[in-house]
């Protein structure tokens, strides 16, 4: 790489060029370059670069200023040359879509922003500091049919840097006892505070550390509610655009439900926007997936028999 494709680059622009073209310049990789920043006391984590260089996320000012001169200082470029290509508010990415609220989506949603506010968390930005990539859910159905383990698995990457929990809200069906709501805490997490009211559990899922901005974090949790209700379908809820869904459920070999349907919904209220069946496989599992999700209700819900195999008689709430 020459000196004057880099000074050209500089001029012309867009950030994420100029950058690229100067770690080619100065020959280190994404590694040796953070462990030069580290030196002068700037923490950036090596994912970062690596979106900022290539143009997959934009440094988000002004609390980026910071890693953006170290940046300069670290590649030997003049002062200000990186910073001019950002500009004081610029965002290399489309403008989020304002997040949905609780409210918006489920009956339950002030019963959850009164547990959130008990939490010190508020309602609208809850989660706001986390990019949900990607979740997988299974499912179990018990021989009864009613609902029981939910396993999680959660992958999210920091968009500012200090965030240090993730928290969880789960809903009942209606008459579910919350109080026989189990949470146990899986990889990347140790279970916080929990908090219940009516249909509603919310729970801080603790990180080991605070996360830098651009972090990678892994977490899973599972959930048994035994309140020996019957299971009419497990769904999910999305306050904002997310990567890939997958939801699986376990279904009873000897009881297997009348029908199977993957659904999408704007609310709860709302007949969905999308309908359509599924069909277990030779393991009785039953799953629906979704490449990407909006804000909304993605989930499978459950028709079962009025004749099942043997009569299942469910215990008086």
């Amino acid at each position: 790489m020459t000196a004057d494709a880099l000074a050209d680059a500089l001029r012309r622009g867009p950030f994420h060029v100029a950058l690229r073209t100067a770690i080619e310049h100065r020959g280190l990789s994404l590694a040796r370059l953070r462990a030069h920043l580290a030196r002068i006391e700037v923490t950036v984590a090596e994912s970062t670069l690596s979106y900022w260089q290539r143009g997959l996320r934009h440094p988000d000012m002004p609390h980026a200023m910071s890693a953006v001169r170290g940046l300069e200082i670290v590649l030997g470029l003049p002062v200000d040359s990186l910073v001019v290509l950002i500009g004081p508010r610029q965002r290399g990415s489309r403008p989020r879509k304002p997040s949905a609220s609780f409210s918006e989506l489920v009956v339950a949603g002030p019963t959850t922003r009164e547990l959130l506010a008990q939490l010190g968390v508020d309602p609208e930005r809850c989660n706001a500091g986390m990019e949900l990539r990607m979740t997988h859910e299974r499912v179990s159905i018990a021989a009864d049919r009613t609902q029981g383990r939910i396993q999680t698995r959660l992958v999210s990457v920091a968009r500012e840097p200090g965030i240090d929990r993730y928290i969880a809200v789960y809903h009942g069906e209606p008459d579910c006892d919350v109080a026989r709501v189990r949470i146990v805490a899986g990889d990347g997490c140790r279970l916080g505070r929990v908090r219940r009211k009516g249909i509603c559990v919310a729970f801080e899922l603790m990180f080991d550390r605070r996360l830098a901005e651009g972090d990678t974090v892994v977490l899973s949790y599972s959930l048994d509610d035994n309140s020996e209700l019957e299971c009419p379908g497990y769904y999910r809820i999305f306050r904002e655009p997310s990567g890939p869904f997958l939801l699986q459920l376990e279904l009873p070999p000897d009881d297997l439900p009348a029908r199977c349907v993957q659904e999408v919904r704007t609310n709860d209220m709302r007949p969905p926007l999308v309908s359509a069946d599924l069909y277990c496989d030779r393991g009785y599992v039953v799953s629906a997936y979704y490449p990407g999700v909006d804000s909304g209700i993605a989930g499978i819900t459950l028709e079962w028999s009025e004749n099942p195999a043997e009569p299942v008689v469910h215990p008086v709430p």
